[in-house]
């Protein structure tokens, strides 16, 4: 397939910060690609270059076969961004917002407004639309501003941080649309924290932080680098340890963790509800008392742990501030 989004070597210094440092990135037309890190970790940075909002210090890149760096407007005309906070007007409508996104990319007076009620209906907001945004909900926030993106029917879609701040059922609804998005043929490049988001969204997720690609490979390639699926397990008492522990010894396929105070055994598995089930009945013929027990599967702080030594919300000394430091006049206005 043709990469409709390719990177090589992109890096970004601010002062003695390296917010990228030789980042490749490659989209094959018509799929997902998760930039996965933790705050810091240079997504937005990479996001800003690659949507002509900010100039490398080294490196090139091209979106749907354009150079960024020769050619930006040729390149802001074939995508649409969905930033980390809705760029909405909180003092126009839901309809004027997008109206005016439309009037902006030149479609008319005629289509522009036609866009904008086809965009409200399709993101279920048409019943909002002639409301003030300041009387929206973040949920709704967030889903006009992704409809915002996609005013000019880009074929090349860039969201950073989606759902971030989202409540769980505003995330479920703005995957849905995603996907909706996805099947559609869109090639979209997601930044995100959560490997849930990544996992259920995304073909192929590029792991990076301090700017660099860490790991590569798709959700489920991720999770067994920290050993895949585990048993988690509490008992009732500390006394029975040992008797728990040997019991999921017989099915785990790595050593089992023990944590004393909590009372709580972990054990690394391999076949997911049949490991689990065979567990419990060794526990049933003993006198252990569960309090609780279920499969686990990897989250993002079990991967960073892994790759990093340190887990995804944390900001380590010195880390990479380059997603919350803006780009100047000059890198927006070239």
């Amino acid at each position: 397939m043709t990469d409709v989004i390719r990177a090589r070597g992109l890096v970004k210094r601010y002062g003695e910060v390296i917010a990228l440092d030789g980042l490749d990135l490659d989209v094959p037309e018509g799929t997902v690609l998760g930039l996965l890190g933790p705050n810091g970790a240079g997504k937005t940075t990479a996001v800003r270059i690659l949507t002509t909002l900010l100039l490398p210090d080294e490196g090139s890149a091209t979106v749907a076969g354009i150079d960024v760096l020769a050619d930006p407007d040729g390149v802001r005309e074939r995508l649409g961004l969905s930033g980390q906070y809705a760029a909405v007007d909180e003092h126009l409508t839901g309809f004027e917002n997008l109206d005016m996104v439309g009037r902006l990319y030149r479609l008319g007076r005629t289509r522009s407004r036609e866009r904008a009620r086809e965009l409200l209906e399709r993101f279920d907001l048409s019943d909002a639309g002639d409301r003030p945004v300041k009387t929206y909900s973040g949920g709704m926030r967030r889903r006009l501003d992704l409809a915002g993106a996609l005013v000019a029917e880009p074929t090349v879609l860039f969201l950073d941080e989606p759902t971030t701040g989202l409540d769980p059922r505003s995330r479920t609804e703005m995957w849905e649309v995603i996907r909706e998005l996805v099947s559609h043929g869109t090639t979209l490049l997601l930044t995100t924290q959560y490997l849930e988001e990544a996992d259920r969204l995304a073909d192929d997720i590029v792991v990076i932080d301090h700017g660099r690609a860490i790991a590569h490979g798709t959700a489920d390639q991720l999770k067994l680098e920290v050993g895949g699926e585990r048993i988690e397990l509490v008992v009732g008492a500390v006394d029975q340890i040992p008797i728990a522990r040997d019991a999921l010894a017989a099915v785990a396929v790595g050593e089992v963790q023990v944590d004393d105070q909590s009372r709580t055994l972990t054990a690394p598995i391999s076949n997911g509800a049949e490991s689990l089930m065979a567990a419990l009945r060794k526990l049933d013929t003993t006198d252990v008392k569960v309090l609780d027990v279920g499969l686990r599967r990897p989250t993002l702080d079990d991967v960073f742990l892994s790759l990093t030594g340190h887990v995804a919300e944390s900001r380590p000394t010195g880390a990479d501030t380059s997603d919350i430091v803006p780009a100047t006049t000059e890198e927006v206005a070239r």
